[in-house]
């Protein structure tokens, strides 16, 4: 994989996975699995109609003797939209609408878009087909798109890990870990192991259920001077 093939995943998987897997996967899981811990929290996700969070960012790589950290904010919107921001000031915002992921670079002032639709072809199709909106809500939904590897409880912290069934997905992704409390049933964190055997950890804090979001949280304005990208177009 090249660097900037690595790179896109990267923030791919970061903006969108994250939420979207966590909080729109939920009620195929829960058909798959008898895990009692596993129905209570999926039962506590219907309620999720906004959510915010603030959180803390690790990412561990085999080049670096240390693991970098970095904090930001989310928020999210059923059924598929989320904005999404890491430092402070922002030196990386990703807003997901109906049909597109832009990835906003403030500091460089530029923008990449990626489109999410049907007409998208090439090595990123089945990266790209994990983000629909219509994410699996039966058994037989959730076991075409994903493996469920292990769920066990430990310290309070209930912890699923998923596999994508496509190889091309897998190829960039192999493995994605959801933690929740066990009792609360509040998310934890989310953790992103990429192909190269690095990590992306997500850890919250703060958590706000069904706050009022502003709608130009989802529609940011874009100086037109700034460059707007296509990464994917040939």
């Amino acid at each position: 994989m090249n660097r900037s093939a690595f790179s896109f995943a990267r923030r791919l998987s970061v903006a969108c996975l994250l939420f979207l897997l966590v909080l729109r996967t939920a009620t195929g899981v829960s058909q798959s699995s008898d895990d009692p811990t596993l129905l209570a929290w999926l039962n506590a996700q219907t309620n999720i109609q906004t959510w915010s969070a603030d959180f803390v960012q690790t990412r561990t790589l085999a080049s670096l003797t240390e693991p970098l950290t970095a904090t930001g904010h989310v928020w999210f919107a059923a059924p598929n939209r989320f904005h999404w921001e890491l430092g402070h000031p922002p030196q990386t915002i990703a807003v997901r609408d109906a049909d597109q992921l832009l990835v906003i670079y403030p500091r460089l002032k530029r923008v990449e878009r990626y489109p999410l639709n049907d007409a998208q072809t090439g090595p990123w199709k089945d990266t790209l087909a994990l983000l629909d909106a219509g994410f699996p809500r039966s058994r037989a939904e959730i076991e075409s798109r994903f493996n469920i590897l292990d769920q066990h409880t430990s310290n309070g912290v209930h912890e699923l890990t998923l596999q994508p069934k496509s190889e091309t997905a897998r190829h960039f992704m192999p493995q994605i870990k959801i933690g929740f409390d066990a009792t609360q049933y509040s998310l934890v964190f989310t953790e992103l192991r990429f192909a190269d055997g690095s990590t992306l950890r997500n850890t919250f804090s703060n958590p706000v259920l069904n706050p009022k979001l502003d709608e130009s949280l989802f529609h940011p304005a874009l100086d037109p001077a700034w460059k707007i990208t296509e990464p994917l177009k040939h």
